[in-house]
Formats: structure tokens, sequence, C-alpha cells
């Protein structure tokens, strides 16, 4: 089998491990067969509201050699990434993220011809059932999405009847049109991020905020009302200039940066 994937700027741990595994040998001179993850645990409690969400997960920050959350390193929220959480901390997971990673940024043509086809299905099945139809391209990366969504629909006439969202640590990233893409800005306690906090807070956007432990999330932080970021995923239902609270999963809760607050 031949790996089909450029790997020069991919961790030389990783490269050892993809080369020692037959199976991910073999997954790394292949394409995806598929792109995005409907089963999410979190997502999936979004269903009890008529809402079917697919999320993308890719590798983020730099580990796939290419930096895809721009303020990763500025936010401290490298170490303590969703990445680590639940099954994503398992080995075969970090790899199908790498795979879908390395497929964007290399086959781009055959990428996106892939992610419309499934973004298609995947509303196509929500209006035969039933449901509203929403999609969050970044899973686990901080990519702006929104501008090639935009593209795509402008450039081929195309309106998926889809709600994009995001998380993001990006204040700047404006959307075009908020009824399609919903964007929440990802809080950080890191004191040369808060720049970047109070830039969000005086747009007026929603935060999420990563508390250590459930039983600390207050009813208010920073003199906005929080409201239950766990009860879903579905962060467009919830109104701006709130915070969403979350509670820490995986390495996260032992994380002393200041990205988790607690």
């Amino acid at each position: 089998m031949t790996i089909i994937y450029d790997l020069s700027k991919v961790p030389a741990d990783v490269v050892t491990q993809i080369h020692a595994s037959p199976k991910f040998t073999k997954w790394f001179s292949e394409f995806p067969t598929k792109l995005l993850n409907i089963d999410n645990p979190k997502t999936v409690k979004g269903q009890k509201y008529g809402v079917r969400t697919a999320v993308l997960y890719g590798s983020p920050a730099s580990s796939s050699g290419v930096n895809l959350c721009a303020m990763a390193e500025t936010a401290s929220c490298i170490d303590a990434c969703l990445n680590t959480a639940g099954r994503g901390a398992m080995s075969s997971v970090q790899m199908s993220r790498l795979r879908k990673t390395l497929f964007m940024l290399q086959y781009w043509d055959h990428f996106k011809a892939m992610l419309m086809h499934e973004i298609e299905a995947h509303a196509q099945y929500c209006r035969k059932h039933g449901y509203k139809c929403a999609v969050r391209l970044n899973g686990t990366t901080d990519i702006r999405w929104e501008l090639k969504i935009w593209e795509w629909m402008v450039h081929y006439n195309h309106a998926w009847d889809v709600q994009f969202y995001d998380y993001t640590k990006i204040p700047n990233r404006l959307v075009p049109d908020t009824s399609i893409y919903d964007l929440t800005f990802s809080y950080s306690g890191v004191e040369k991020y808060q720049r970047h906090v109070d830039t969000a807070r005086a747009m007026g956007m929603r935060l999420a905020v990563v508390f250590r432990y459930r039983t600390q999330i207050p009813k208010s932080f920073l003199g906005m009302d929080v409201v239950d970021g766990d009860d879903s995923d579905l962060r467009f239902l919830e109104p701006q200039g709130v915070v969403s609270a979350l509670y820490a999963k995986g390495k996260a809760v032992h994380d002393q940066s200041g990205f988790v607050v607690g």
C-alpha cells in the first residue's frame, strides 16, 4: 500500500505510528468514506428539540502540521481541547480526524464535492423525517467556514435548508447572514486573551464558558445571564449576549491555564 498523503508536516511520532500500524497505513493510502458525524453524544441531545446535527471533526491547532485554530496558543486551549474528550482520546479517532484534515488540505476538490454531497444528503434526511437540519463544520477546529459556505451558495446558486453553527475563538469572524450561520464565542480566562473576550462582549456575542465542575456553574458570569449549555449543543437557539455554560471533559478537568473556570 502506498500512502497518498504528504506527511512531511505531521509530527514525527504520529508518522511513525502510521507506518508501524497496518490499519493506519491502509487508512492513509485511501480517501475517507465519510466526513460528517451524526452520532455524537452531545449533538444527539438536540434531537429532543427536533434538530439533527452533523459535525465535521478535524485535527485541531497544529496537530496536522497546519494550524487550523488561529487563537489556540493565545487562548491556551490546546491541552484542554475537546479533541481529548470521550472517544476523541482514542488513537483511531485521532487518526481518522487527521486523515480528514489532510484530505481537505491536499485534495480540496474531492473534499469539497464529498462535503457538499453529505450536507445535501443530511438535509434531505432531515426534511423526510421532520427534523430541522443543522451542520457544525468546526467540531474541533476554528476555520472560517462561513466564507466558504457563502461562496458555494452564491456560486452554485444553491440554498440549503440548513442551520450552520460554530464555536470560535476569533472575535472578528463576521458572517454574511446570521440566519444561515450562527457563531458562539469561546471564552478563555487567560490574561493575554482578554482583549478578544472584551471585543466579543462589546459585539454582544454569546459566550461559551467551560467550568471545571457542573456544581460550580453560577447564575451569572461577567455580568451576563448564564444558561445551561450542556442540555444540548444547539447554541443557535439561545439569544446572543448570554453565557452558555459547559463543564469540563477529558483532560480539560485538570487544566490550569485559565481556559477552564474554577
